[in-house]
């Protein structure tokens, strides 16, 4: 029985680790870049200039511009430039600000004028691909939730079928072929098991309104009366039509600063800005602590800069939900600990990556003197490389749009995306026609040019290239263009690997037709 209920752990864990591996696979890459959303948004508008920070003068910049070109609005944003953000961002409900009724400008953090930046999605596309795998809400929330429950699924059954499992972190065997994947898989999948369980049980937590919706229908009738709740937010105060300067929003910040000094801001909202009932609300930033605090908001009268309320404290529940969300999005994290989240999310993917490499291994090697594989390990291939390599291209693809596509081109960010999955499109078109290694080497080999060339593209494109970006210290552009060089080189090496002729297997020794592990068998 023992025996058995490995087994079927072991079957469980290979074969829904390859129906969901491909979309995991771009679920996890997508959510590991968006660990650097921020700069990421930076390098694709380089328009964009860093300056020292000074929250108080940012904010009166931001007021001076919203009376001058949204004095009309009900509602505006205020969101202050960062040590990740560069630009002042404001915006402003408008009935003919577009889809939405909103205008979003970006000033510049210095001058307070507007930047007319290229438009881009930037970071924010990889971070919603991440969720909504660019499908309509709520369909691609509910499947990306849904692989979030398979990848903890197949963490629980890999450790339940992994009986050695702290031996196997300290074996690797190079050169092993097959062996060599299973202990790359291994390895790396307990260095960082405890990453993994934390980032897919916090999703589900995330979206528990969606996956567990009952108690919130039975208890709100909706889901509206639950998210006010949850977060505090306030009614809307009605229009007074009573013309009222609104206060200095500088002198608001300071009141705020006395009670929680040092405290950034995520964003700061106005309601009836110019009247006698104008509602000025802050909220500390995400990044001053690991979880969502609704004690961290303050509302001010706008007329009088009176202090109305404070967020009231979180429940021990409420707390342990808000933690797990802060630790899967990481915004509390400082650059190191970022740059720790960024390796593990690599190293997750690249567990997904050995995974569905090792699947398809096993079963090529019964089928060595074949001339050809059968139709549905094909398949198996072809979308390996498509989902992996291919959507490598598909990545560096959307940077060199950003770069290539016009700045005026009207809808030049949908542009962007669409290059994203052209280029992942041909990837899948290629890797059916190229016979597997040979597809591995040359769509690798085409992503190692296409990262490594980012940086020089950067440099003949905008003002803001390398050379700039170091003398000026602005590490998010320079950090962007050291990491596509580093990802180039890396994809070069791999690139060498699958092009260079395999070696001729080697006799195989009378017990090695027994797989050293059960594990190594099931897969």
């Amino acid at each position: 029985m023992k025996e058995g209920f490995r087994q079927a752990m072991a079957w469980l864990h290979t074969w829904t680790g390859l129906i969901f591996g491909w979309l995991l696979f771009a679920i996890f890459l997508t959510g590991t870049l968006s660990y650097f959303k921020e700069e990421i948004s930076h390098w694709t508008q380089p328009e964009v200039r860093r300056h020292a920070l000074d929250p108080v003068a940012s904010l009166g910049l931001a007021q001076r511009y919203l009376e001058a070109n949204a004095g009309h609005a009900s509602n505006w944003i205020i969101r202050l430039p960062s040590e990740r953000e560069a630009p002042i961002s404001v915006g402003w409900r408008d009935p003919d600000g577009g889809r939405r009724g909103f205008v979003n400008k970006k000033l510049d953090a210095q001058t307070g004028q507007p930047v007319e930046a290229r438009e881009s999605r930037g970071g924010d596309f990889f971070y919603r691909f991440h969720f909504q795998l660019e499908m309509p809400y709520p369909w691609g929330r509910w499947l990306a939730t849904f692989c979030a429950f398979i990848m903890l699924l197949g963490l629980v059954t890999g450790i339940i079928t992994h009986k050695k499992i702290f031996k196997e972190f300290f074996t690797f065997r190079p050169g092993k072929g097959q062996r060599s994947w299973l202990d790359g898989h291994n390895a790396i999948g307990v260095l960082v098991l405890p990453f993994h369980l934390m980032i897919s049980y916090s999703s589900l937590v995330i979206f528990m309104y969606m996956v567990m919706p009952a108690s919130i229908m039975a208890s709100y009738g909706d889901s509206d009366g639950y998210f006010k709740e949850v977060f505090g937010r306030d009614d809307v105060p009605k229009v007074a039509n009573v013309a009222t300067p609104l206060v200095p929003l500088a002198s608001l910040y300071a009141k705020v600063q006395e009670q929680v000094p040092g405290a950034r801001m995520g964003y700061i909202q106005v309601q009836n800005p110019g009247d006698s009932n104008a509602r000025v609300s802050f909220a500390q930033a995400s990044a001053d602590s690991i979880a969502y605090k609704r004690s961290a908001n303050w509302s001010f009268d706008g007329a009088t800069g009176a202090l109305l309320t404070q967020g009231k404290p979180e429940s021990a529940a409420m707390m342990t939900s808000f933690s797990f969300v802060g630790l899967h999005m990481g915004n509390f994290a400082g650059p190191w600990l970022r740059w720790l989240y960024f390796f593990f999310g690599v190293a997750g993917t690249a567990v997904i990556g050995t995974g569905l490499v090792m699947w398809l291994g096993k079963r090529q090697l019964k089928h060595a003197k074949s001339a050809s594989l059968p139709g549905e390990l094909r398949l198996v291939e072809v979308l390996n490389i498509a989902s992996m390599s291919g959507l490598l291209l598909a990545v560096a693809g959307f940077f060199w749009a950003n770069r290539l596509v016009p700045a005026t081109l009207q809808g030049r960010a949908d542009w962007e995306v669409n290059a994203f999955f052209l280029a992942w499109l041909l990837a899948l078109v290629h890797a059916v026609l190229r016979p597997g290694r040979k597809a591995w080497g040359e769509q690798l080999a085409l992503g190692a040019v296409a990262f490594a060339l980012l940086p020089l593209l950067n440099s003949l494109t905008s003002e803001q290239g390398l050379e700039h970006s170091l003398a000026a210290a602005d590490w998010a552009m320079a950090g962007f263009d050291l990491t596509a060089l580093g990802t180039g080189l890396f994809l070069a090496w791999a690139a060498r690997q699958m092009l260079r002729a395999p070696k001729p297997a080697a006799k195989r020794a009378p017990r090695a037709a027994k797989a050293t592990t059960d594990v190594a068998e099931v897969h």
